[in-house]
Protein backbone atom coordinates (compact mmCIF):
# COMPACT_ATOMS: atom_id res chain seq x y z
CA UNK A 1 0.00 0.00 0.00
CA UNK A 2 1.44 3.34 -1.09
CA UNK A 3 0.21 6.78 -0.09
CA UNK A 4 0.04 9.27 -2.97
CA UNK A 5 -0.28 12.96 -1.99
CA UNK A 6 -2.69 15.03 -4.11
CA UNK A 7 -2.31 18.79 -3.69
CA UNK A 8 -5.62 20.14 -4.96
CA UNK A 9 -8.91 21.68 -3.84
CA UNK A 10 -10.79 20.93 -7.06
CA UNK A 11 -13.44 18.42 -6.07
CA UNK A 12 -13.81 16.76 -9.48
CA UNK A 13 -10.07 16.05 -9.56
CA UNK A 14 -10.01 14.78 -5.98
CA UNK A 15 -13.06 12.60 -6.60
CA UNK A 16 -11.57 11.09 -9.78
CA UNK A 17 -8.34 10.16 -8.02
CA UNK A 18 -10.11 8.80 -4.94
CA UNK A 19 -12.28 6.65 -7.21
CA UNK A 20 -9.19 5.34 -9.01
CA UNK A 21 -7.50 4.54 -5.67
CA UNK A 22 -10.63 2.70 -4.47
CA UNK A 23 -10.49 0.58 -7.62
CA UNK A 24 -6.85 -0.34 -6.89
CA UNK A 25 -7.99 -2.68 -4.08
CA UNK A 26 -5.97 -0.83 -1.48
CA UNK A 27 -2.70 -0.69 -3.43
CA UNK A 28 -2.81 3.12 -3.31
CA UNK A 29 -4.24 5.50 -0.75
CA UNK A 30 -4.83 9.16 -1.61
CA UNK A 31 -3.63 11.83 0.81
CA UNK A 32 -5.49 15.05 0.05
CA UNK A 33 -3.51 18.19 0.87
CA UNK A 34 -4.68 21.78 0.57
CA UNK A 35 -2.50 24.26 2.43
CA UNK A 36 1.12 25.06 1.68
CA UNK A 37 2.20 24.33 5.26
CA UNK A 38 0.67 20.85 5.49
CA UNK A 39 1.94 19.98 2.02
CA UNK A 40 5.55 20.92 2.80
CA UNK A 41 5.33 19.09 6.14
CA UNK A 42 4.08 15.96 4.36
CA UNK A 43 6.75 16.18 1.67
CA UNK A 44 9.50 16.65 4.27
CA UNK A 45 8.50 13.84 6.61
CA UNK A 46 7.06 11.25 4.23
CA UNK A 47 9.51 11.93 1.35
CA UNK A 48 7.04 10.66 -1.28
CA UNK A 49 8.53 9.52 -4.57
CA UNK A 50 5.33 10.46 -6.43
CA UNK A 51 3.49 13.74 -5.88
CA UNK A 52 0.42 15.07 -7.71
CA UNK A 53 0.25 18.87 -7.78
CA UNK A 54 -2.66 20.85 -9.23
CA UNK A 55 -1.10 23.78 -11.11
CA UNK A 56 -4.51 24.74 -12.48
CA UNK A 57 -6.21 25.26 -9.12
CA UNK A 58 -6.11 28.98 -8.23
CA UNK A 59 -6.38 28.07 -4.53
CA UNK A 60 -3.09 26.12 -4.70
CA UNK A 61 0.19 28.02 -4.88
CA UNK A 62 1.91 25.42 -7.04
CA UNK A 63 4.84 27.69 -7.82
CA UNK A 64 5.59 28.12 -4.12
CA UNK A 65 5.64 24.33 -3.76
CA UNK A 66 8.00 24.03 -6.71
CA UNK A 67 10.21 26.72 -5.18
CA UNK A 68 10.45 24.59 -2.04
CA UNK A 69 11.43 21.58 -4.13
CA UNK A 70 14.01 23.64 -6.01
CA UNK A 71 15.39 25.06 -2.75
CA UNK A 72 16.20 21.56 -1.57
CA UNK A 73 16.26 19.25 -4.61
CA UNK A 74 18.61 16.90 -2.78
CA UNK A 75 15.75 15.77 -0.55
CA UNK A 76 12.56 16.62 -2.46
CA UNK A 77 13.58 15.43 -5.93
CA UNK A 78 11.39 14.28 -8.78
CA UNK A 79 8.23 12.31 -9.28
CA UNK A 80 5.73 15.16 -9.78
CA UNK A 81 2.59 14.64 -11.87
CA UNK A 82 1.36 18.14 -12.75
CA UNK A 83 -2.27 18.99 -13.51
CA UNK A 84 -3.12 22.04 -15.66
CA UNK A 85 -6.35 23.45 -17.04
CA UNK A 86 -5.67 23.75 -20.77
CA UNK A 87 -3.33 22.81 -23.60
CA UNK A 88 -1.54 26.16 -23.55
CA UNK A 89 -0.67 25.77 -19.88
CA UNK A 90 0.50 22.23 -20.56
CA UNK A 91 2.85 23.33 -23.33
CA UNK A 92 4.18 26.22 -21.21
CA UNK A 93 4.92 23.95 -18.25
CA UNK A 94 6.56 21.28 -20.41
CA UNK A 95 8.78 23.95 -22.00
CA UNK A 96 10.22 24.70 -18.56
CA UNK A 97 11.80 21.22 -18.72
CA UNK A 98 11.74 20.89 -14.95
CA UNK A 99 13.55 17.63 -14.09
CA UNK A 100 11.23 17.10 -11.13
CA UNK A 101 8.10 16.86 -13.30
CA UNK A 102 7.51 13.37 -14.71
CA UNK A 103 4.23 14.12 -16.50
CA UNK A 104 1.96 17.07 -17.30
CA UNK A 105 -1.74 16.35 -17.84
CA UNK A 106 -4.68 18.60 -18.56
CA UNK A 107 -7.40 18.29 -15.95
CA UNK A 108 -9.77 16.42 -18.25
CA UNK A 109 -6.93 14.04 -19.17
CA UNK A 110 -6.06 13.40 -15.55
CA UNK A 111 -9.63 12.86 -14.43
CA UNK A 112 -10.31 10.52 -17.36
CA UNK A 113 -7.03 8.64 -16.97
CA UNK A 114 -6.48 8.57 -13.19
CA UNK A 115 -6.94 4.80 -13.14
CA UNK A 116 -4.48 4.47 -16.05
CA UNK A 117 -1.88 6.54 -14.17
CA UNK A 118 -2.28 4.32 -11.12
CA UNK A 119 -1.91 1.19 -13.25
CA UNK A 120 1.38 2.54 -14.55
CA UNK A 121 2.52 3.25 -11.00
CA UNK A 122 1.41 -0.18 -9.85
CA UNK A 123 3.13 -2.05 -12.69
CA UNK A 124 6.39 -0.26 -12.03
CA UNK A 125 6.34 0.12 -8.25
CA UNK A 126 9.86 -1.24 -7.73
CA UNK A 127 11.37 1.22 -10.21
CA UNK A 128 9.40 4.14 -8.81
CA UNK A 129 9.54 3.53 -5.09
CA UNK A 130 13.08 2.17 -4.65
CA UNK A 131 15.03 4.87 -6.43
CA UNK A 132 18.76 4.35 -6.30
CA UNK A 133 18.77 1.27 -4.06
CA UNK A 134 20.08 -1.00 -6.82
CA UNK A 135 22.73 1.60 -7.63
CA UNK A 136 23.92 1.57 -4.03
CA UNK A 137 24.04 -2.24 -4.12
CA UNK A 138 26.23 -2.19 -7.26
CA UNK A 139 23.83 -4.42 -9.21
CA UNK A 140 22.29 -3.93 -12.63
CA UNK A 141 18.80 -2.50 -12.84
CA UNK A 142 16.90 -4.23 -15.63
CA UNK A 143 13.27 -4.30 -16.61
CA UNK A 144 10.64 -3.63 -19.24
CA UNK A 145 7.78 -1.14 -19.34
CA UNK A 146 4.80 -2.19 -21.44
CA UNK A 147 2.87 0.75 -22.88
CA UNK A 148 -0.50 0.92 -24.58
CA UNK A 149 -0.87 2.84 -27.81
CA UNK A 150 -1.46 6.08 -25.99
CA UNK A 151 0.78 9.16 -26.28
CA UNK A 152 0.15 9.91 -22.60
CA UNK A 153 1.65 6.56 -21.62
CA UNK A 154 4.79 6.90 -23.72
CA UNK A 155 5.35 10.47 -22.54
CA UNK A 156 5.08 9.29 -18.93
CA UNK A 157 7.58 6.49 -19.45
CA UNK A 158 9.96 8.74 -21.36
CA UNK A 159 9.96 11.33 -18.56
CA UNK A 160 10.10 8.63 -15.90
CA UNK A 161 13.27 7.04 -17.29
CA UNK A 162 15.10 10.27 -18.03
CA UNK A 163 14.20 11.80 -14.66
CA UNK A 164 15.36 8.64 -12.90
CA UNK A 165 18.74 8.70 -14.66
CA UNK A 166 19.07 12.41 -13.88
CA UNK A 167 18.08 12.11 -10.22
CA UNK A 168 20.45 9.19 -9.60
CA UNK A 169 23.40 11.10 -11.09
CA UNK A 170 23.76 8.88 -14.18
CA UNK A 171 23.33 11.82 -16.56
CA UNK A 172 23.60 15.61 -16.30
CA UNK A 173 21.19 18.19 -17.72
CA UNK A 174 22.62 17.92 -21.25
CA UNK A 175 22.47 14.14 -21.06
CA UNK A 176 18.89 14.30 -19.87
CA UNK A 177 17.87 16.37 -22.87
CA UNK A 178 19.69 14.00 -25.25
CA UNK A 179 18.19 10.81 -23.80
CA UNK A 180 14.73 12.35 -23.64
CA UNK A 181 14.92 13.53 -27.25
CA UNK A 182 16.17 10.20 -28.62
CA UNK A 183 13.78 8.07 -26.56
CA UNK A 184 10.74 10.18 -27.44
CA UNK A 185 11.49 9.99 -31.16
CA UNK A 186 11.85 6.20 -31.00
CA UNK A 187 8.65 5.84 -28.99
CA UNK A 188 6.66 8.01 -31.39
CA UNK A 189 7.95 5.99 -34.34
CA UNK A 190 7.00 2.74 -32.60
CA UNK A 191 3.52 4.07 -31.85
CA UNK A 192 2.71 5.82 -35.13
CA UNK A 193 4.45 3.75 -37.78
CA UNK A 194 4.96 0.44 -35.98
CA UNK A 195 1.73 -0.34 -34.17
CA UNK A 196 -0.71 2.07 -35.83
CA UNK A 197 0.76 1.46 -39.32
CA UNK A 198 0.49 5.13 -40.29
CA UNK A 199 2.42 5.47 -43.54
CA UNK A 200 4.57 8.41 -44.52
CA UNK A 201 2.02 9.44 -47.16
CA UNK A 202 -0.94 9.13 -44.79
CA UNK A 203 0.76 11.26 -42.16
CA UNK A 204 1.71 13.87 -44.76
CA UNK A 205 -1.88 14.13 -46.02
CA UNK A 206 -3.21 14.42 -42.46
CA UNK A 207 -0.77 17.13 -41.38
CA UNK A 208 -1.21 19.04 -44.65
CA UNK A 209 -4.85 19.58 -43.68
CA UNK A 210 -3.76 21.12 -40.38
CA UNK A 211 -5.04 18.17 -38.34
CA UNK A 212 -3.60 16.97 -35.03
CA UNK A 213 -1.65 13.70 -35.12
CA UNK A 214 -3.09 12.72 -31.74
CA UNK A 215 -6.51 12.45 -33.37
CA UNK A 216 -5.20 10.13 -36.09
CA UNK A 217 -3.42 7.98 -33.51
CA UNK A 218 -6.65 7.74 -31.48
CA UNK A 219 -8.57 6.63 -34.57
CA UNK A 220 -6.02 3.96 -35.42
CA UNK A 221 -5.60 2.77 -31.83
CA UNK A 222 -9.36 2.17 -31.53
CA UNK A 223 -9.18 -0.56 -34.21
CA UNK A 224 -9.29 -4.02 -32.66
CA UNK A 225 -6.15 -5.23 -34.45
CA UNK A 226 -4.12 -2.22 -33.32
CA UNK A 227 -5.49 -2.10 -29.77
CA UNK A 228 -3.88 -5.45 -29.00
CA UNK A 229 -0.42 -4.19 -29.88
CA UNK A 230 1.99 -2.79 -27.29
CA UNK A 231 5.17 -0.74 -27.10
CA UNK A 232 7.94 -2.29 -24.99
CA UNK A 233 10.62 -0.14 -23.35
CA UNK A 234 13.51 -2.14 -21.90
CA UNK A 235 16.27 -0.71 -19.74
CA UNK A 236 19.55 -2.15 -18.50
CA UNK A 237 21.29 0.25 -16.12
CA UNK A 238 24.69 -0.52 -14.61
CA UNK A 239 27.09 1.78 -12.82
CA UNK A 240 29.03 2.29 -16.06
CA UNK A 241 26.36 2.61 -18.75
CA UNK A 242 22.66 2.67 -19.59
CA UNK A 243 21.12 0.73 -22.47
CA UNK A 244 17.55 1.45 -23.60
CA UNK A 245 15.55 -0.46 -26.23
CA UNK A 246 12.17 0.29 -27.80
CA UNK A 247 10.20 -2.46 -29.56
CA UNK A 248 6.74 -2.48 -31.14
CA UNK A 249 4.41 -5.21 -32.42
CA UNK A 250 4.49 -3.88 -35.98
CA UNK A 251 5.92 -5.37 -39.14
CA UNK A 252 9.15 -3.37 -39.02
CA UNK A 253 10.67 -1.20 -41.75
CA UNK A 254 13.77 -0.83 -43.93
CA UNK A 255 15.81 1.18 -41.47
CA UNK A 256 18.96 1.04 -43.61
CA UNK A 257 17.29 3.01 -46.37
CA UNK A 258 15.98 5.61 -43.93
CA UNK A 259 19.32 6.00 -42.19
CA UNK A 260 21.11 6.65 -45.47
CA UNK A 261 18.80 9.54 -46.33
CA UNK A 262 19.55 13.18 -45.60
CA UNK A 263 18.01 15.15 -42.77
CA UNK A 264 15.63 17.54 -44.54
CA UNK A 265 13.17 19.90 -42.85
CA UNK A 266 9.51 19.25 -43.52
CA UNK A 267 6.20 18.34 -41.93
CA UNK A 268 7.72 15.11 -40.63
CA UNK A 269 10.03 12.26 -41.63
CA UNK A 270 13.00 13.41 -39.56
CA UNK A 271 12.41 11.26 -36.48
CA UNK A 272 15.08 8.62 -37.07
CA UNK A 273 17.73 11.16 -37.98
CA UNK A 274 16.76 13.35 -35.04
CA UNK A 275 16.98 10.43 -32.65
CA UNK A 276 20.49 9.60 -33.89
CA UNK A 277 21.51 13.26 -33.53
CA UNK A 278 20.76 13.07 -29.78
CA UNK A 279 22.85 9.98 -29.03
CA UNK A 280 25.98 8.67 -30.71
CA UNK A 281 24.58 5.49 -32.23
CA UNK A 282 21.21 3.74 -32.59
CA UNK A 283 21.10 0.04 -33.48
CA UNK A 284 18.14 -1.76 -35.08
CA UNK A 285 17.21 -5.42 -35.21
CA UNK A 286 16.99 -7.06 -38.63
CA UNK A 287 13.20 -6.80 -38.79
CA UNK A 288 13.24 -3.10 -37.97
CA UNK A 289 10.72 -3.17 -35.12
CA UNK A 290 13.27 -2.67 -32.33
CA UNK A 291 15.78 0.12 -31.81
CA UNK A 292 18.29 0.53 -29.00
CA UNK A 293 20.96 2.94 -27.87
CA UNK A 294 23.57 3.03 -25.13
CA UNK A 295 25.05 5.94 -23.20
CA UNK A 296 27.93 6.07 -20.71
CA UNK A 297 26.89 6.96 -17.19
CA UNK A 298 28.56 9.68 -15.20
CA UNK A 299 30.74 8.16 -12.49
CA UNK A 300 31.32 9.61 -9.04
CA UNK A 301 29.87 12.96 -10.04
CA UNK A 302 29.46 15.87 -7.67
CA UNK A 303 26.53 15.60 -5.29
CA UNK A 304 24.38 18.68 -4.92
CA UNK A 305 24.78 20.00 -1.38
CA UNK A 306 21.63 19.84 0.77
CA UNK A 307 20.20 23.25 1.58
CA UNK A 308 20.89 22.88 5.29
CA UNK A 309 24.57 22.15 4.70
CA UNK A 310 25.50 24.98 2.34
CA UNK A 311 27.05 27.06 5.13
CA UNK A 312 29.44 24.30 6.18
CA UNK A 313 33.10 24.26 5.06
CA UNK A 314 34.10 22.20 2.00
CA UNK A 315 37.34 20.25 2.34
CA UNK A 316 39.39 19.42 -0.75
CA UNK A 317 41.53 16.26 -0.92
CA UNK A 318 44.20 15.10 -3.34
CA UNK A 319 45.06 11.49 -4.05
CA UNK A 320 45.92 9.30 -1.01
CA UNK A 321 45.22 11.98 1.58
CA UNK A 322 44.08 10.98 5.07
CA UNK A 323 40.52 11.97 5.97
CA UNK A 324 40.34 10.40 9.43
CA UNK A 325 42.10 7.67 11.36
CA UNK A 326 40.74 4.52 13.02
CA UNK A 327 40.14 4.80 16.81
CA UNK A 328 40.59 8.57 16.94
CA UNK A 329 37.89 10.58 18.79
CA UNK A 330 35.11 11.92 16.59
CA UNK A 331 33.03 15.08 16.82
CA UNK A 332 31.95 15.49 13.18
CA UNK A 333 30.87 13.60 10.07
CA UNK A 334 31.41 14.21 6.37
CA UNK A 335 29.00 14.64 3.49
CA UNK A 336 30.52 13.20 0.28
CA UNK A 337 30.33 15.87 -2.39
CA UNK A 338 32.66 14.26 -4.93
CA UNK A 339 35.39 11.66 -5.34
CA UNK A 340 36.08 8.18 -3.97
CA UNK A 341 37.31 7.28 -0.49
CA UNK A 342 38.86 3.99 0.66
CA UNK A 343 37.77 2.52 4.02
CA UNK A 344 40.39 0.52 5.93
CA UNK A 345 39.77 -1.49 9.11
CA UNK A 346 42.90 -2.83 10.82
CA UNK A 347 44.83 -1.92 7.66
CA UNK A 348 42.57 -4.03 5.43
CA UNK A 349 40.51 -2.45 2.66
CA UNK A 350 36.84 -3.20 3.34
CA UNK A 351 34.99 -0.88 0.93
CA UNK A 352 35.13 2.26 -1.19
CA UNK A 353 32.70 5.12 -0.60
CA UNK A 354 31.42 7.46 -3.36
CA UNK A 355 28.79 10.24 -3.52
CA UNK A 356 26.16 7.49 -3.77
CA UNK A 357 26.95 6.60 -0.14
CA UNK A 358 26.25 10.23 0.90
CA UNK A 359 27.99 10.22 4.31
CA UNK A 360 31.29 9.18 5.90
CA UNK A 361 31.42 8.44 9.61
CA UNK A 362 27.72 8.69 10.44
CA UNK A 363 27.66 5.55 12.60
CA UNK A 364 30.47 6.55 14.96
CA UNK A 365 29.12 10.09 14.91
CA UNK A 366 25.63 9.03 16.00
CA UNK A 367 26.93 6.50 18.53
CA UNK A 368 29.31 9.06 20.05
CA UNK A 369 32.14 6.57 19.57
CA UNK A 370 35.64 6.58 18.15
CA UNK A 371 36.28 6.20 14.45
CA UNK A 372 35.74 2.60 13.38
CA UNK A 373 37.88 2.91 10.23
CA UNK A 374 40.63 4.85 8.51
CA UNK A 375 39.47 6.82 5.45
CA UNK A 376 41.85 7.74 2.62
CA UNK A 377 40.98 9.58 -0.59
CA UNK A 378 41.35 7.85 -3.95
CA UNK A 379 42.15 10.60 -6.40
CA UNK A 380 40.78 14.12 -5.90
CA UNK A 381 37.59 14.64 -3.91
CA UNK A 382 35.63 17.04 -1.77
CA UNK A 383 33.80 16.59 1.53
CA UNK A 384 31.50 18.84 3.53
CA UNK A 385 32.64 18.76 7.16
CA UNK A 386 29.75 18.92 9.61
CA UNK A 387 30.60 19.38 13.32
CA UNK A 388 28.45 17.42 15.74
CA UNK A 389 26.84 20.42 17.44
CA UNK A 390 26.12 22.02 14.06
CA UNK A 391 24.49 18.84 12.81
CA UNK A 392 22.37 18.48 15.93
CA UNK A 393 21.24 22.08 15.52
CA UNK A 394 20.41 21.42 11.87
CA UNK A 395 18.35 18.36 12.78
CA UNK A 396 16.48 20.37 15.40
CA UNK A 397 15.75 23.10 12.87
CA UNK A 398 14.97 20.65 10.05
CA UNK A 399 13.86 17.42 11.75
CA UNK A 400 12.85 15.83 8.43
CA UNK A 401 16.56 15.40 7.73
CA UNK A 402 16.69 13.16 10.75
CA UNK A 403 13.96 11.05 9.17
CA UNK A 404 15.97 10.85 5.96
CA UNK A 405 19.15 9.87 7.81
CA UNK A 406 17.22 7.11 9.62
CA UNK A 407 15.99 5.80 6.27
CA UNK A 408 19.49 5.93 4.86
CA UNK A 409 20.87 3.90 7.77
CA UNK A 410 17.99 1.42 7.44
CA UNK A 411 18.83 0.98 3.74
CA UNK A 412 22.48 0.34 4.57
CA UNK A 413 21.49 -2.17 7.24
CA UNK A 414 19.23 -3.94 4.72
CA UNK A 415 22.07 -3.99 2.20
CA UNK A 416 24.49 -5.41 4.76
CA UNK A 417 21.91 -8.01 5.79
CA UNK A 418 21.51 -9.07 2.16
CA UNK A 419 25.27 -9.36 1.77
CA UNK A 420 25.50 -11.38 5.01
CA UNK A 421 22.84 -13.80 3.76
CA UNK A 422 24.68 -14.17 0.45
CA UNK A 423 27.97 -14.90 2.22
CA UNK A 424 26.25 -17.37 4.54
CA UNK A 425 24.65 -19.18 1.59
CA UNK A 426 27.99 -19.37 -0.20
CA UNK A 427 29.63 -20.73 2.94
CA UNK A 428 26.90 -23.37 3.35
CA UNK A 429 27.25 -24.38 -0.30
CA UNK A 430 31.03 -24.79 -0.01
CA UNK A 431 30.64 -26.69 3.27
CA UNK A 432 28.15 -29.12 1.69
CA UNK A 433 30.46 -29.66 -1.29
CA UNK A 434 33.39 -30.44 1.01
CA UNK A 435 31.30 -32.86 3.06
CA UNK A 436 30.13 -34.66 -0.08
CA UNK A 437 33.76 -35.07 -1.17
CA UNK A 438 34.79 -36.53 2.21
CA UNK A 439 31.76 -38.78 2.58
CA UNK A 440 32.91 -41.72 0.35
CA UNK A 441 36.09 -42.19 2.35
CA UNK A 442 34.41 -42.36 5.75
Amino acid sequence: MKSIPVVSKTQSTIHAFQKACDASSGAFVPVILGTHEETIAYFNYELPEIKIIDFGDSLIDAQALMDSVHDDPWLLFGGIIAIVNDHGSKVALEKQRDPNIALVLMRKEFEANAARVLRILSRNAQFLFNRGMQQQMNTNETGTFTSDNDPTDILFYCNLITSYLYNTNRINEDGRSAVQGALMELLLNALEHGNCKISYEEKTAWLSKGKNMLDLIAIKASQSEVSRRKVYISYDISNARTRISVRDDGEGFDWRERMEGELKPGLHGMGIKLAESFVSKIAYNEKGNEASFEIPNLRNVTNSIPAIMKEQPILTFEDKQLVCRENEPTNHLFYIRSGKFAVYVQRKLVTVLTPNDIFIGEMSFLLNDRRSATIISIGPGTLVKIPKMEFIALIRAYPHYGVFLSRLLAQRLARQSTQTVQIRNEFTKVKEELESIRAPGL
